[in-house]
């Protein structure tokens, strides 16, 4: 699978968050977006790595950028690992049609069946602007989601 391009509009994509709420990228527009795939609810380093985007929230805030982290997992257990987490951003399940957006965005493996570590940075016209990739064992390194979010 091949990653959408930098410079080009960012695909389209409606997802339910935890709450069973749709959230559509393209209604997002007039402010940055940064969408965050990751393997797995409850997993150590997926939840590591959303911890710290939530302990970040007031940053992205102040940049103008919302989060939405997607993985294949239910809405039910997005919602159970929002709660026990204490996150305050959408959690999206790419459930059904299994990874259907993670494939969109060339990320999803299909040997094991879910999403892997990519991060996409959107502008506020819907321009993709950044991609950040790392290996499943490896969190990504937030600071470089701020340094691209204060070029915009």
């Amino acid at each position: 699978m091949t990653l959408p391009e930098v410079g080009r509009p960012a695909p389209d994509f409606e997802l339910s968050n935890q709450f069973g709420e749709p959230v559509r990228l393209s209604d997002l527009r007039g402010g940055n977006v940064v969408v965050v795939f990751y393997p797995f609810a409850f997993s150590g380093v997926c939840t590591g790595e959303l911890c710290a985007l939530s302990d970040d929230l007031g940053t992205f805030r102040s940049e103008d950028a919302r989060v939405l982290a997607v993985s294949v997992d239910h809405k039910f257990a997005l919602r159970a690992f929002a709660e026990q987490e204490g996150y305050e951003f959408d959690l999206l399940a790419d459930f059904w049609p299994h990874g259907a957006v993670a494939q969109t965005y060339g990320v999803f493996d299909d040997a094991s069946g879910m999403a892997g570590r990519g991060t996409f940075i959107i502008d506020a016209e819907g321009i993709l602007r950044h991609v950040i990739q790392s290996p499943r064992a490896q969190a990504r390194d937030i600071q470089e989601y701020h340094r691209v979010l204060k070029e915009l």
